[in-house]
């Protein structure tokens, strides 16, 4: 195993662009796989694998675990071509992940984006979904939410410093996670910025993906992609305090699809970080019963 308890693996995409992911698991010990569905992870716009670490770590002692980096995020190129940057070509990049990992059924886990993502998988190639779990979003995006998001990548983040940069992320983001600890702001902003070759902290991520987001007019109706989950297992996560994902679009997700198994996260905003003691609980369950 790699260090830090995954591989660290590359391929490319439709356009020869080379994407990354990490690999959990004894596949990647060059054991035979094990017979547990694996799980693919995906996360927000502009967040990368490393959110999903503690998640594949739990999981991967008896499964594969693969989590992506979008072009333009983490440790995946860029993309010089900044139009690239948007859902269509996502949801192709994703297709070639799973045919670079030989995997023809997973359950995948998506935050934001991500779960946008899983969701197009039902009407892209719907037998590849063994289950779903949407983290904090839907099929409805409150506008106030869109504004927050819009209002973070619009922001010029340039710390000087690890400690300023824990400090920016936090002030952008309290109100999603008022009970973190200064240890937990300094973690997330170590997943949230890179540390250049000269010493200087940036976004872990293409400034040109924020252009290309910012210039968006509208979002297109997304409940058509939901209803693709129909008969697939989905488990929607919700923190309490979200202002992308509302209490009434979680109820009307509940409506549409009577098994869907929800759980509401106290305390967290956009988004829960799948480490808190009930999505801990909520995953292990969902995915223990597929």
């Amino acid at each position: 195993m790699g260090v830090g308890g995954f591989e660290s693996r590359t391929y490319s995409a439709q356009d020869g662009l080379c994407l990354f992911y990490r690999e959990y698991g004894d596949h990647a010990l060059d054991r035979p796989p094990p017979h547990l569905t694996p799980i693919v992870c995906l996360p927000g716009l502009t967040r990368n694998s490393a959110d999903f670490h503690e998640l594949a770590l739990r999981f991967s002692s008896d499964r594969r675990v693969i989590a992506l980096d979008y072009r333009g995020r983490g440790q995946s190129s860029y993309d010089p071509r900044p139009q690239n940057y948007h859902a269509a070509i996502y949801a192709s990049d994703l297709l070639h992940l799973l045919t670079a990992t030989n995997i023809s059924r997973a359950v995948v886990v998506g935050t934001s984006l991500g779960g946008l993502l899983a969701m197009s998988l039902s009407a892209q190639r719907p037998t590849v979904l063994a289950g779903v779990v949407l983290n904090d979003i839907g099929p409805n995006i409150d506008g106030a939410g869109l504004d927050n998001v819009r209002h973070y990548l619009a922001a010029d983040l340039r710390p000087r410093t690890w400690d300023e940069a824990a400090t920016m992320i936090k002030g952008l983001s309290l109100a999603a996670a008022p009970d973190f600890s200064e240890a937990q702001w300094m973690a997330l902003a170590r997943r949230s910025f890179r540390e250049g070759p000269n010493g200087d902290i940036r976004v872990d991520f293409d400034p040109a993906v924020a252009a290309e987001f910012l210039k968006a007019e509208s979002v297109p109706d997304l409940w058509p992609l939901y209803g693709g989950l129909r008969h697939v297992p989905t488990l929607a996560i919700r923190g309490a305090l979200s202002d992308v994902l509302s209490s009434a679009i979680f109820d009307r997700m509940a409506e549409i699809k009577p098994a869907l198994v929800r759980v509401t996260v106290p305390n967290r905003g956009h988004v829960p970080w799948l480490d808190e003691p009930e999505c801990v609980a909520a995953l292990d369950a969902f995915i223990s019963n597929l």
